[in-house]
C-alpha cells in the first residue's frame, strides 16, 4: 500500500533532540512494532517513536505538528478500538515508560502511561496495598483510567478515575501541565472518565487501599440451561450484597481443556466471579450463595493472593487475537432483560466470545455524578457483548452478532455505554451526547480549550 514518506532530514533533526527509539517502515523491528494487541487492527503509520520521558513526549508532539502528522496515543495495554495506531500518521508509544514508584506513608503510589495494571499490582502489594484497576492483568493503566476503570474493587473503592489524585499531561501545544483537584481543577475533572481527548497522560497518581495479600473469590461455572434463574438469583442477591462484593457474569461455551473435561468441554456455561475487598473469612460466607445457584460444572471459588486473582482472566485474552467488543448501561435486570441474554449468548458465532453482567453500584454511585466526567454512575449493571474470534474469515459475523445483540438490548437502556467498550472508534456524536448527557457541552469546551485544532482525534472524540 502506499504510504506517507518523512523528509529524512527531518526525521534526523528529530532524532537528535529525542532520547527514545525512533521506529521507520523499512526498519526490520517495525512489523512488530506497529502490530497492536486486538489482531483486527491492522494500521500502518508513517513514524513510531518511543518514549522514555515526559520530554520526549513534549519533543515528538512539536514533531507532529511540525510536519502536520495524525497522532496516535499508544499506552502499555489493549487498546481493544484501535486508536493506538494510525494510516501514515505517527504513533507515540508510552509502552516503556512503565515506571511505578510506591510511598507506602502517604498510600499513594506514582505510575507512569506506559505501565500495565500487573506492574502496579506487584509494587503495590509489597506494602498490602491497591488501587482499582481492571480484571486482566495486562490491561492499560492509561486507557482504562481515562475511560473509568471498572475492576474486581469497584463497589467497594470505586473506579480507577476516582482514586486518582493527580494527572501529569502534556498537551496539543506542548505544555506540560499538572491536572489535580488544586491544579487545572477543570481539566483534572474531564481526564477522570472523558477518554484521552485532552493531551498525552503521562503519569498518574493513584490514592491506595489495604488490600490482600489474600482476598477471599468467587469463581463457579454452571450449565447455560441454568443462565436465566440464576440470574434472576443472582438479581437478587446483588440488592443486598455489601460494598466489598464485586461480581460479574459471564456466558458463553467457554471452552477451556485444562478445566472441563470431555463434553463439558464444548457445553454453553456460564461463570460467576467477584471478591470480597474485606476479611477473608468475612468474604467467603458472603460470596458462598453464588455457589449454590445450581449444581456447578465446576467451582474454583477459594482463597487466593490478590495479583493472582488479577491475572485469572489473562489466558483468556491473548495477544493478538481478534476482538471487537460494545456494551450498554441496563436500567436494571429485568426478566426479560435476563430472556434476551440468554438468547444472544446462545447464540455467539464464536466459542470464545461471551455476553456479560457487571455488578455496578456501591462506591461508584456515591461520587456525585458532577465530580468527574464518567457517564455511568446511574446504572446498576452494564451489559459487555465480547467478540472474540481467531480467524479473520469470521470477522463479519462476530462484528454483526454484536451490533444486533446491543441494537436489540437498547430497549432495555438509556443507550448510554462504557468508554472503554466502544467497538472500534465508530461512536458518533449522538451515542456520546447521550452517554454524557450535562456533562458533553462541558467536555465540548475543555476540548476546545487544551485541543482547539482536534490535534487529539484518535479516541471518541
Amino acid at each position: 500500500m502506499a504510504q506517507r514518506v518523512i523528509d529524512n532530514g527531518q526525521i534526523e533533526q528529530f532524532e537528535g533532540a529525542f532520547r527514545g527509539t525512533v521506529i521507520r517502515p523499512d526498519d526490520a523491528n517495525y512489523d512488530d512494532a506497529r502490530a497492536v494487541w486486538n489482531g483486527m487492527i491492522d494500521k500502518y503509520p508513517a513514524l513510531i517513536v518511543r518514549c522514555h520521558n515526559a520530554a520526549d513526549v513534549t519533543t515528538a508532539v512539536y514533531f507532529a505538528r511540525e510536519n502536520d502528522l495524525l497522532v496516535a496515543v499508544r499506552g502499555g495495554g489493549h487498546n481493544v478500538a484501535g486508536s493506538a495506531v494510525c494510516d501514515d500518521g505517527l504513533v507515540i508509544d508510552l509502552s516503556e515508560m512503565n515506571g511505578v514508584h510506591v510511598d507506602a506513608d502517604s498510600q499513594t503510589v506514582r505510575v507512569e502511561a506506559g505501565a500495565v495494571w500487573a506492574d502496579v499490582d506487584r509494587e503495590t502489594q509489597a506494602f498490602g496495598l491497591a488501587t482499582p484497576g481492571g480484571v486482566v492483568s495486562d490491561t492499560g493503566v492509561a486507557g482504562l483510567t481515562l475511560g473509568g476503570g471498572i475492576g474486581h474493587l469497584r463497589c467497594k473503592y470505586g473506579l480507577s478515575c476516582d482514586n486518582l489524585r493527580s494527572v501529569d499531561l502534556v498537551t496539543a501545544d506542548g505544555a506540560f501541565l499538572t491536572a489535580s483537584e488544586d491544579e487545572n481543577a477543570d481539566l483534572f475533572w474531564g481526564l477522570r472518565g472523558g477518554g484521552g481527548n485532552f493531551g498525552i497522560a503521562t503519569s498518574f497518581e493513584f490514592e491506595l487501599h489495604s488490600v490482600g495479600p489474600d482476598v477471599a473469590i468467587c469463581l463457579v461455572f454452571y450449565p447455560s440451561d441454568q443462565l436465566a434463574d440464576c440470574l434472576r438469583a443472582y438479581r437478587k442477591y446483588v440488592e443486598s450484597a455489601p460494598n466489598e462484593v464485586s461480581t460479574l457474569i459471564f456466558a458463553g461455551e467457554l471452552p477451556d481443556e485444562e478445566l472441563f473435561e470431555g463434553d463439558d468441554i464444548h457445553r454453553q456455561k456460564f461463570a460467576i466471579m467477584g471478591c470480597y475487598a474485606g476479611s477473608v473469612n468475612d468474604g467467603t460466607q458472603v460470596l458462598s450463595p453464588l455457589r449454590e445457584l445450581a449444581v456447578p460444572i465446576a467451582d474454583l471459588s477459594g482463597v487466593m493472593p490478590y495479583p493472582d486473582f488479577q491475572q485469572l482472566l489473562d489466558e483468556d485474552y491473548p495477544d493478538g487475537m481478534r476482538y471487537y467488543w460494545k456494551s450498554l448501561y441496563l436500567d436494571d435486570l429485568t426478566d426479560s432483560a435476563i430472556d434476551r441474554i440468554v438468547y444472544w449468548a446462545d447464540v455467539a458465532p464464536s466459542p470464545l466470545s461471551t455476553v456479560d453482567v457487571w455488578q455496578l453500584g456501591g462506591a461508584i454511585a456515591r461520587v456525585d455524578v458532577e465530580d468527574s466526567a464518567f457517564a455511568g454512575r446511574h446504572a446498576p449493571f452494564l451489559l459487555g457483548v465480547e467478540a472474540n474470534l481467531e480467524h479473520p474469515e469470521n470477522d463479519d459475523a462476530n462484528v454483526e452478532w454484536v451490533r444486533d445483540c446491543l441494537d436489540d438490548m437498547r430497549q432495555f437502556s438509556d443507550g448510554s455505554f462504557y468508554l472503554n467498550f466502544p467497538g472500534f472508534l465508530e461512536v458518533g456524536e449522538d451515542a456520546l451526547r447521550t452517554t454524557f448527557g450535562p456533562a458533553y457541552e462541558r467536555l465540548t469546551e475543555l476540548k476546545d480549550k487544551y485541543d482547539p485544532s482536534n490535534f487529539f482525534s484518535r479516541n471518541q472524540n
